[in-house]
């Protein structure tokens, strides 16, 4: 018997995915959640940004939650998603806006 690892544990590869192929079907209401400090304009700079994607979006449709002690607000707004390019620069605009912690 061999000592060399790859004898015993033999190499698997994972199935290569298009990155084109997409398991959501497009037009579609898809929601994201954008997670920020509570500071003022919050609600308004992510409005800003989401309504560049998706001019349709109304700012009413907007859900706001605050956290336990207040300190951090969550968004969420529930776009019409058209393709994933659209969704892709969404997510990396909201992702590169200094006022949002986080994006899912």
């Amino acid at each position: 018997m061999s000592d060399n690892p790859k004898d015993k544990f033999p190499e698997h590869k994972l199935p290569e995915h298009d990155l084109q192929t997409s398991l959501i079907e497009y037009p579609c209401d898809f929601p994201i959640k954008i997670f920020g400090q509570q500071q003022a304009g919050f609600a308004q700079a992510v409005l800003e940004v989401v309504n560049k994607h998706d001019p349709a979006f109304l700012a009413a449709s907007m859900e706001m939650r605050a956290s336990k002690n207040a300190r951090y607000i969550s968004l969420t707004c529930t776009v019409r998603a058209t393709s994933r390019e659209q969704l892709d620069a969404l997510y990396q605009e909201l992702c590169d806006h200094p006022s949002i912690v986080m994006v899912l």
